[in-house]
């Protein structure tokens, strides 16, 4: 089992910034890639941003230049630098953590991004 804990969250004006942390606790030897998902109201998550044990990353178009996701292995922590936000990126953001078996989700936070 993997344990994932979202921080960093809250609320930021057009055009700031946040990061985001995700520490995994558990079985984190078994971890494969995290990534950071987002969910807007109605609608299911969508990818953010991946990242794989040799740091290989992966982002969704829309956040390409402006997030940078990053990982620290000796910590077990995933974090996401969020820069130049945009009021419709206001959602519920998650962490993911893949094992060779399933996948694990956080509790998500919250990032409201106010105009």
């Amino acid at each position: 089992q993997v344990q994932l804990v979202e921080s960093g969250g809250g609320l930021v004006q057009a055009g700031g910034s946040l990061r985001l942390s995700c520490a995994a606790s558990g079985d984190i030897f078994s971890i494969n890639d995290m990534g950071w998902y987002r969910q807007f109201p109605g609608n299911q998550r969508e990818l953010v941003a991946r990242i794989t044990s040799s740091d290989s990353t992966k982002y969704a178009d829309s956040v390409k230049g402006r997030f940078t996701i990053s990982r620290d292995n000796a910590k077990s922590t995933a974090y996401l630098q969020m820069n130049s936000l945009k009021p419709e990126e206001t959602a519920v953001y998650y962490c993911n953590a893949r094992t060779g078996w399933r996948a694990f989700w956080g509790q998500g936070t919250q990032v409201t991004v106010s105009s």
